[in-house]
């Protein structure tokens, strides 16, 4: 769902990057209130595993593939303003050293990812376990809040294709949330998934605000394996089908929009390096690079964002 750069006119640019600044300028003064000190390592690994995560596409139906957003999942590890965080320092990443959506579409893609995913995803999150109750109760709510997640973005997505002129909303809105519909049962499973395991390995990391306690630190290594082995390993045997949006794009007939270079030439562009010619290779050398630069990058936020008085400073 990266939008690139070309498919939205300057005034949704201009809209959408105000909306972004504002919503992760709120996530920022939330966390620096909200998130405990030895939250920051688990901040900083859930954003390099999501990284990693988003590049393993699964195939969905009719030649499209999806990937895995993780609003949802990281609303419930981290809250709703450390996903926030997380997710923007993944987007912001991914456009530049990957070219993985446009720079001036950057605001668009945090908006509908890293802001409006987590959010709307969370207080579902929130009203559904309390409807419903205990750990089925959970795995429900978080499996049915990362669905919606996508269909939610996806709609935004496509209001903001239609104001550009891209495409009608009536047949921009179908054909986005028909799709990721699909894309969102591949999201609300994984989800799920890894909600389960973690809540059998330190419950105390689901949907929780508690500081984690010292014994974190096994739980840290094993989770660094888990990422390390999907970016270099799993990520260059994704599938290669087009994404929904390129999928709607292409069916629709506006991928034309899409500038036919980018703006700022991408070190590492479609998660490849010049000089290895083993695609494979080169995919998971290029995930393993990123995957560690979206740990720093969170980890020196996060750690920013730490109050004073909590940090010992």
């Amino acid at each position: 769902m990266h939008i690139p750069d070309g498919f939205l006119d300057a005034k949704t640019v201009a809209a959408t990057a105000a909306l972004a600044a504002a919503g992760v300028s709120m996530a920022v003064y939330r966390a620096r209130r909200t998130v405990p000190p030895a939250k920051v390592p688990l901040l900083g690994l859930s954003a390099a595993f999501l990284f990693a995560a988003q590049m393993v596409n699964f195939p969905v139906a009719g030649g499209t593939s999806g990937h895995l957003i993780g609003s949802v999942l990281a609303a419930i590890m981290l809250g709703p303003s450390g996903a926030v965080i997380a997710l923007s320092a993944v987007l912001t990443v991914q456009a530049l050293l990957f070219g993985d959506g446009g720079l001036l579409a950057l605001g668009a893609n945090i908006l509908n990812m890293a802001v409006l995913a987590p959010l709307v995803g969370f207080a579902l999150y929130r009203l559904v376990s309390r409807m419903i109750g205990g750990p089925r109760g959970r795995l429900t709510a978080a499996g049915f809040a990362a669905w919606c997640s996508i269909v939610v973005a996806a709609a935004v997505c496509a209001g903001e294709l239609a104001w550009s002129g891209a495409v009608p909303w009536s047949v921009g809105l179908a054909a986005m949330t028909g799709i990721h519909a699909l894309i969102g049962v591949g999201e609300a499973v994984v989800t799920m998934l890894v909600i389960a395991a973690v809540g059998r390995i330190r419950p105390d990391l689901v949907g929780s605000s508690a500081p984690v306690p010292s014994s974190r630190v096994s739980f840290l290594v094993y989770a660094a394996l888990v990422t390390s082995v999907v970016a270099i390993f799993i990520a260059p045997f994704a599938s290669r089908w087009p994404d929904g949006l390129e999928k709607v794009a292409s069916t629709l007939g506006f991928s034309a929009r899409a500038l036919p270079h980018p703006l700022i030439a991408s070190p590492l562009a479609d998660y490849r390096i010049p000089w290895i010619e083993s695609p494979g290779l080169a995919a998971g050398l290029a995930g393993g690079v990123g995957a560690l630069v979206v740990l720093a990058l969170s980890f020196v936020l996060a750690t920013a964002l730490v109050p004073r008085a909590q940090n010992g400073r």
